[in-house]
Parts: C-alpha cells; structure tokens; sequence
C-alpha cells in the first residue's frame, strides 16, 4: 500500500536527497496512502521525470514545485518599524487588538492597515482589523469562517403586513432555518457551486464536498442569526424597485460552515510550516501566493466565499417561498475574506477579518445586536480606512465575561424592553456583551453613508 513507501523508494527513483522526499512521503500519506504502492511510484517518477507537467495538480503540484523551485522556509522577523495605519474610534477599542495590529503592521510583507470601531481582539489578526499585505495570503487573516457574510432581503410589503403574525413568522423562522454543528435540512437543495471543479481537483476539497452538501442553507452557532425586521429605507439609489419608507426584511449572518473551518485549518498549519515567525505572532503566518500552497489556498479561499453566498441565498429562497412573497432588494457582502485591491496604485492582498467592504459606491450590510438596529449603507471609499467599515456593533464582553457577567433573566427583560422575540439564543450573545452600535456608527461617518436603518423583531439562533 502506499503508506509504505518510505524515502529510500523515492531516492531509488532518483530524486534529490533533500525536503522534496519529505513533501512527497508527505502528500502520499495525506491523499495517496489507500493507494497500491506501484502505480504510486509510477505517478511519482513521472513527476520527477516531467515536473512542469505537474504544475498546479492537486496531489503532485507541490513535489513539483520543490523540485523546480522549492519554497524557502525560513525564521522571519517582525521589522521594527510600522507601516502606515489608521484607526477609527480609539476610545472604543481595548489594548489588545491595537496591539494585535501593531504586530501585524511590523510583518516584512505588510503595506498597510487599519482598524475598525468595532474592534476587539481576536486571533491573528484582531476582529475588525484590515492588512494590506504585499504578494501574500494570511489563513488566520481571512478567519476560521471564511465569507462570513450579511445578506438582506427587502420584501414588497409594509412594515404593518408584520402585525398579528408573530407566530406565523416564528414558525417560518423555526421549520426553515437551521442552526449549529449538527442541524441540516431534512429536504436538501442541490446548487452550482456544488459543481465546481475545485471540489475535484484540490484534495481537501473532494473530502468535504458531502459536508458542504448536507449543510447547504444552514447557519452557524454563536452570533450567527436569521432575523424577520423592519427596514427604514432613508435614501434610495437608481435602479432599486421602492421608494423611501418602511418595508417587512429578512437579515442573515452566517459564513460558509464546515467548509471553510477545514481549509482554514489546513493551510494555516501549511503556512506556520512554511513560514516560521516569533511565537506571540505566529498565527500571521503567510503563504506566498506565487508557491502552490498559496495559489491552491487563493482558490479554496474563494470557493468557500462563494459557498457561504450560496448557503445565504438558500436561506432566503427558503423564506420567501414560506412566505409566498417575492423580494425586491437584496444586498450583502463579506466580512471575512481577502481581496486583490490596489493600494496607493499598487496591487495588494487586502484581509478584512470582521470589517465591511466600503469602496465607494459599494453597498453593505452593518448589524447590530439580537435588539439593536443594523444599517444598510454605501461606502464612502475612505483610503485611511483602507475602503472598509465596521461588520458589527463588535463585542464589549468576551462570551466567557458574559456568562460571568449576566444572567438569563437579564437576556430577557432586554427582549421584552425591545420587543424582539427570540428562537435559541445564549447569554454570551445578549445585547449587554456588545458595544453600543450607535457609537459604532458615529465614529464611522467618514467611512459610509447611511441609506437604511434594520430593527429585528423576530430573530432566530442556534439552541
């Protein structure tokens, strides 16, 4: 079998006595071991033989590479000095996420960051922190859940058509919406993105295809949510199908589930193994996206973003067919994620981890806690800001300060105060662990434009 082929096999067939055997055994072992060990070495010397053949495959893309040009691992040092940053609403931001970003400002391969109002620490990268990074990729820069996403959809119907039918609305939210590790639709949904060539020519990938299936259309735990509201539309732009009023929305946070946590694993221990730094910043290690690793991570990447628009888009279809009603407006965006973007006109990798795409014009959605109100906006493209904003109100208090901090009972007389009904829901969640929205919003005026206001009266979560 193909777990026994040791190096002294591939040094027989001539490669070099250096790390290529070791990243040879060691893709064997990932993707290869079930495999009968001669037609292994038979693939395996034709990559020697031909390398360039192999450039870019999913199994031997990597050996081939070691052996035209192998990646340089190598200790890395933070420089002493910071690129250029901005940072939005200091006063609302604790030490350790300035300091998170400090950290990440002094990586040879920074150009540029910024942090977001909303800001609080996190790993890697500080949620609501954005780096601008030249020619490489940060796993723990884009998160764990990559494409987490906002999605809003506006119904053709006034914020009246709500009244009297709390429990129909309820019962929408509980029969279609699916929540945490273990919760899928009993009736599945096929899609596109379930297609996609990634899925067969990446090895990780062809391993979690199924999981990506079984959970399509589902959120996650934590502060993801699916929320009936009221949208205030306050300003219009040309083409959408309403005027300024107040219309019945459906507003979704979720990212892109299993997916996405196994290819951030994954290629965050690829880059720590290529890419060696001091042990306090060792969760911003990069791949260099001119090697394999960091190309093969550039297309997972991308493909659990699109996966996580796919899960939001079967959310709302599954609501809107519930309510026999079609929408006329739906926005969202990313707030996990890297983009190709220029930066004082050169090209960078921009990692925005828990901060909203504002380029001019952009839209976005800003929520805020399960009672306090999110807001549809337009970027202003501020370039201090790297063209982001805020993803959220942010935390004031960790989950685990929450729990220790508050009780059920404060959970519900919140609720009650706002007239918000809430499915699942935890206490690490409660409107009291965030910081106050409204702030957040007013400290980012130079960053969007306020078009609409969301207020959430029917709201579902995990438990």
């Amino acid at each position: 079998m193909g777990s026994k082929i040791s190096g002294k096999d591939l040094i027989k067939l001539g490669f070099p006595q250096n790390n290529t055997i070791n990243i040879g055994l060691a893709q064997i072992q990932r993707y290869r071991k079930r495999e009968k060990k001669e037609s292994i070495l038979l693939e395996i010397k034709e990559v020697l033989t031909d390398p360039a053949k192999f450039s870019g495959d999913g199994t031997w893309g990597k050996v081939a590479e070691s052996l035209v040009k192998p990646v340089e691992v190598r200790m890395h040092e933070l420089l002493k000095q910071r690129v250029p940053f901005s940072i939005f609403g200091e006063d609302l931001i604790d030490e350790q996420a300035k300091f998170q970003l400090y950290d990440a400002l002094k990586l040879p391969i920074s150009v540029a960051g910024a942090l977001m109002p909303d800001a609080h620490a996190g790993y890697g990268l500080p949620i609501g922190g954005v780096l601008a990074t030249h020619q490489a990729v940060i796993p723990y820069g884009v998160g764990v859940d990559i494409g987490c996403r906002m999605s809003l959809s506006i119904f053709d119907l006034p914020a009246s058509y709500m009244k009297g039918k709390d429990a129909m609305l309820l019962n929408i939210l509980a029969e279609h919406t699916k929540f945490g590790m273990y919760e899928t639709h009993r009736n599945k949904s096929d899609h596109e993105i379930l297609n996609r060539s990634e899925f067969l020519e990446i090895p990780l990938l062809k391993g979690l295809q199924d999981k990506a299936y079984r959970q399509l259309g589902t959120s996650g735990g934590g502060n993801h949510f699916v929320e009936f509201g009221i949208i205030d539309i306050l300003e219009t732009r040309p083409g959408w199908k309403m005027g300024k009023g107040s219309y019945l929305a459906v507003l979704s946070h979720s990212g892109s589930r299993g997916l996405g946590a196994n290819i951030a694993k994954h290629y965050t221990y690829l880059a720590k193994k290529q890419c060696p730094l001091p042990r306090h910043v060792q969760h911003l290690a990069w791949l260099d996206l001119n090697t394999h690793d960091g190309q093969e991570y550039w297309l997972a990447m991308n493909l659990a973003g699109d996966y996580a628009a796919a899960c939001h888009e079967n959310i709302h279809h599954r609501i809107a067919k519930a309510l026999g009603k079609r929408t006329i407006l739906t926005v969202e965006n990313h707030h996990n994620f890297a983009w190709k973007e220029l930066v004082n006109g050169q090209e960078c990798i921009v990692h925005r981890k828990g901060a909203t795409p504002a380029s001019k014009g952009t839209l976005g959605i800003i929520p805020g806690s399960m009672t306090a109100p999110g807001y549809l906006v337009e970027g202003l493209g501020h370039p201090g800001s790297l063209n982001s904003a805020s993803h959220g109100a942010g935390r004031l208090y960790s989950r685990a300060n929450a729990k220790a901090n508050f009780t059920k009972a404060e959970l519900k007389n919140s609720l009650v105060d706002a007239g918000v009904q809430v499915i699942g829901g935890s206490i690490d969640e409660l409107p009291m662990a965030y910081k106050d929205i409204e702030k957040v919003m007013y400290l980012q005026q130079e960053l969007v434009q306020v078009l609409g206001m969301f207020r959430p009266k029917f709201v579902r979560m995990e438990g």
